[in-house]
């Protein structure tokens, strides 16, 4: 199953369930500058966001964030740990960018699929980079709208058989974004995710 990132959906609130009903985010980070730019993000906004230092896959969550590249290949970083842990993800990726995006995932956008798995049963692939491997330079915005697009896409994406995704994910678990292979600080992906939360879910 596959969902657009909603982008082009209604954003004036009327799609909303509640008021500033947001997923439970999940920050998570294997190593120690990491967990302390996540806790920097917990502590600056509203809603439920906790901090998981550990692996993204020992979080108790419906859906994890992939980090990936516009082309949807799974091969280092996290993406690779992925694809060990749900076998067929990587093709699923690539088959949904094919379907939704003629092949290339632009920066900014996301798509949802299956894991096959009961937890997380979901995927979410949002790309840092556009091609994989790819150091970003120092003033990238990258962070933010994969981040964005994360968001928009629990906000208001909806399966293929219709069913609103944020119906079927209470909980996201999210790694750092751009921080591995494209070498972005820490302390600029926790500032570029506050950013896309607070805009997305608060209108700030």
């Amino acid at each position: 199953m596959t969902a657009e990132s909603g982008t082009h959906m209604a954003r004036n609130g009327s799609s909303h369930e509640a008021p500033h009903r947001t997923p439970e985010l999940v920050l998570c980070a294997l190593d120690r500058p990491l967990v302390e730019a996540w806790e920097s993000v917990r502590d600056n906004v509203d809603g439920p966001v906790r901090v998981h230092s550990g692996s993204v896959l020992d979080v108790h969550a419906q859906a994890v964030v992939s980090p990936a590249n516009s082309f949807g290949w799974m091969r280092g970083g996290i993406d690779a740990v992925y694809a060990r842990a749900f076998p067929g993800i990587e093709q699923a990726v690539r088959s949904a960018v094919l379907a939704y995006h003629g092949g290339e995932l632009p920066i900014g956008e996301a798509v949802v699929v299956s894991t096959g798995e009961p937890a997380p049963a979901w995927l979410i692939s949002s790309p840092t980079m556009r091609e994989p491997g790819e150091l970003l330079p120092g003033d990238t915005v990258h962070p933010y709208l994969a981040a964005r697009a994360v968001f928009l896409l629990w906000r208001d994406g909806r399966l293929d058989n219709g069913t609103a995704l944020r119906s079927v994910i209470d909980t996201i678990a999210m790694p750092g974004l751009g921080t591995g292979v494209g070498g972005v600080p820490p302390e600029s992906c926790a500032r570029q995710v506050t950013a896309a939360w607070e805009e997305v879910f608060f209108g700030r």
